[in-house]
């Protein structure tokens, strides 16, 4: 019973399950094998899951931008410090900054 845990686990299984899926593409996509194409899509399986009780909680507006928002600071943390990747410019971690600030706004509401 996800629902009974809340909005916010839910935002959290629904952006796990997005990195599962996009890093298993990924090494679908550079390496092959069966294994990370059906990794790809049962992270997908999941975010399908958790979006849909997301949504069942709260509006299309605020899922999504907190979906993106938190969604494109865990994957950046996993590809950061489990994958070695790098952005190339300083100013590029500084949208990370801005995001970090968007999300805020949108859980507070000011």
């Amino acid at each position: 019973m996800m629902n009974a845990l809340g909005p916010w686990a839910n935002m959290l299984g629904l952006c796990l399950t997005e990195v599962l899926g996009d890093f298993k593409f990924k090494d679908y996509a550079r390496k092959g094998g069966s294994g990370n194409f059906a990794g790809g899509i049962m992270g997908y399986i999941g975010v399908i899951y958790f979006l849909i009780n997301s949504l069942r909680m709260n509006d299309v507006i605020w899922v999504n931008g907190m979906w993106d928002g938190t969604s494109a600071l865990i994957e950046t943390l996993f590809a950061y410090f489990m994958f070695g990747e790098r952005l190339e410019k300083p100013s590029q971690y500084l949208g990370l900054v801005a995001i970090i600030g968007g999300l805020f706004l949108l859980k507070n509401g000011i």
